[in-house]
């Protein structure tokens, strides 16, 4: 177990420092354990575009998921950050005071999250005097600890990344005008060399704890090439960290207590979001450090070492899991608001519907690596996916002409016997208990893909089960068999039974990532609210000899098409 540095850290640490920091290492908790799910707070100089509702959708999903398993009380915070130099700066150019500006992006940013249908339970800002009132005792506790002196500190600094760049993150190029200049090798943005006092903070003492925090907890951090890319840094030079900034230079933000000379720096102010949200500094107990992280792999090293190292300062243990994405570009480039390809949420879920556009994003993005994003494959993989593959089943085996009598079809053991002994007697064949077998596992296989943080890889498990449902489904061609006949209409019940147990279940697994659609298919098929968690989730029961609950229920009403088919996109239009 590690030892925090006891020079510099608080009296309650140094009694706790024989014991570790040890902490969970899945998303998936105990039953009845609390769990804190946070996206980024967003920064408030502009509107918000595809990789902030990413973020979102991410952290939304594991929620949803989360209580379908009934796992115990979750929280989902998001918000926006509202200090810093770079939003003193966008107020001044566009003829308003930060206040206000910050008023209208926060705004934008809660009306982007609830029409996605993100279902956050907290929405913070940092211009909130409960926020402000946890920055100052946070940084009263880091001034206990003895972590924090005034410095002379000079550097290169960026302002749309608000913070101080090392010489082995930066880059030579031309600015506009032909000059040389130094940028972000991350961003690309321009870097200006400033000096000025500010508090320092000896992150310095912290790679020791740093290290044994991730040695002892791998799953701290995910995707495994971020948690790698983390322990790579630890091992590089870990200077210390300026925390404030020179109030001439920043009006825009929290003063530091005892020194109106100073600003409390954007970056410490922003992360101690996650614990203003629990009510820091009286109330975030039962919620801390049960907190997982959704980020985007920029803002890495501010979460996985800054933000640690500050917490283990305060006296308080790091969050239990930081959840690492990548990036969207757009048709091979990075968003920018010079190229005039930023994507807007807004925009996209008009064209798309809100279950389409969140099923494209969680599809096929994959936090390892960045994603690309244009209309036609948006069109092209929803309409595939779930108009086609997934909607055309369900109105396949749902229509009147094969199910007059509109109910959940009786299932025949003799026609699809499970002992291998009768199966030469029945009528499935071999590709039919492919099929069942593989929907059985399903719902294991997606709640363990959930827990990775591998969303997408859930989603590529489903479709693959809906194409061989559907595959099932033409191969019988229930449509052309004979009711009149005995045999015949027990094996089209068997079919149709079948064929709506795996759509029931598809619904049910989607639940997170499509709540609409998933809400539409769940009532057509008569499955009650109480009959939609995944902790009583079973498949085909009759097939194992125990009764269906559903057999012989009268199905829901037809509502019409499950998911209309997207239209073309047109070229060449400019998007926003």
């Amino acid at each position: 177990m590690w030892r925090p540095p006891r020079r510099c850290l608080p009296r309650a640490l140094r009694r706790a420092a024989g014991t570790g920091t040890a902490t969970s290492t899945g998303t998936g908790t105990a039953p009845g354990r609390r769990l804190l799910l946070s996206t980024p707070i967003f920064y408030a100089n502009g509107p918000p575009h595809i990789g902030h509702l990413y973020s979102a959708l991410l952290a939304d999903a594991l929620l949803r998921h989360r209580r379908l398993r009934a796992a115990g009380p979750a929280r989902l915070c998001t918000g926006t950050d509202e200090h810093g130099l770079k939003i003193q700066q966008a107020a001044a150019a566009g003829g308003t005071s930060p206040a206000e500006l910050c008023q209208r992006v926060s705004g934008l940013f809660r009306q982007a999250l609830t029409r996605a249908g993100v279902a956050y339970t907290d929405f913070i800002r940092t211009s909130e005097p409960r926020h402000q009132r946890a920055v100052r005792h946070f940084w009263g506790a880091l001034g206990d600890a003895g972590v924090l002196y005034k410095g002379s500190y000079e550097g290169w600094y960026c302002t749309p990344e608000e913070s101080f760049l090392p010489e082995s993150q930066l880059a030579e190029r031309t600015d506009g005008q032909g000059r040389p200049c130094k940028v972000s090798l991350e961003s690309g943005h321009e870097v200006h060399w400033t000096k000025e006092e500010n508090y320092m903070f000896r992150l310095s003492a912290f790679r020791d704890p740093l290290q044994s925090w991730l040695r002892d907890n791998p799953r701290a951090i995910v995707p495994d090439l971020f948690y790698r890319r983390v322990l790579r840094w630890l091992d590089e030079d870990l200077p210390d960290l300026s925390v404030s900034r020179e109030r001439s230079r920043l009006q825009w933000g929290i003063p530091v207590p005892g020194d109106p000379s100073q600003t409390i720096y954007v970056w410490v102010d922003a992360l101690v979001n996650y614990l203003s949200v629990l009510g820091y500094p009286e109330s975030h107990g039962p919620w801390w450090p049960a907190a997982h992280h959704v980020v985007g792999k920029d803002i890495l090293k501010f979460h996985a070492l800054y933000w640690p190292a500050l917490l283990l300062a305060a006296g308080l243990q790091p969050p239990e899991r930081i959840l690492v994405h990548s990036h969207w570009t757009v048709r091979g480039q990075k968003m920018s608001k010079s190229l005039g390809n930023v994507v807007e949420p807004g925009v996209c879920v008009g064209r798309f519907g809100v279950d389409g556009f969140r099923y494209f994003l969680l599809r096929q993005g994959v936090p390892e690596r960045d994603c690309d994003y244009y209309d036609e494959k948006v069109v092209k993989l929803v309409n595939s996916e779930l108009a086609d593959a997934l909607g055309g089943l369900l109105n396949r085996s749902t229509a009147p002409s094969i199910n007059p009598s509109n109910t959940y079809p009786r299932f025949s053991e003799p026609c699809f016997p499970k002992v291998p002994g009768c199966r030469e007697a029945g009528r499935a064949c071999v590709e039919d208990y492919e099929l069942v077998a593989a929907v059985a596992a399903l719902p294991t296989q997606v709640d363990g893909y959930f827990q990775s943080f591998q969303i997408y890889k859930a989603l590529e498990c489903i479709a693959q089960c809906v194409r061989q449902t559907n595959g099932f489904f033409q191969r019988h061609r229930p449509w052309k068999l004979e009711r009149r006949e005995a045999g015949e209409q027990l094996w089209l019940d068997t079919v149709l039974h079948v064929t709506l147990e795996c759509l029931r279940v598809y619904g049910t697994l989607l639940q997170p990532v499509v709540p609409r659609t998933a809400d539409r298919l769940l009532s057509r098929l008569a499955v009650g609210p109480g009959e939609r968690g995944l902790s009583g989730l079973t498949f085909l029961p009759r097939y194992d000899g125990k009764p269906c609950p559903f057999e012989g229920r009268q199905l829901g009403p037809d509502t019409g098409v499950l998911f209309h088919r997207l239209g073309k996109p047109q070229t060449g239009k400019k998007r926003k």
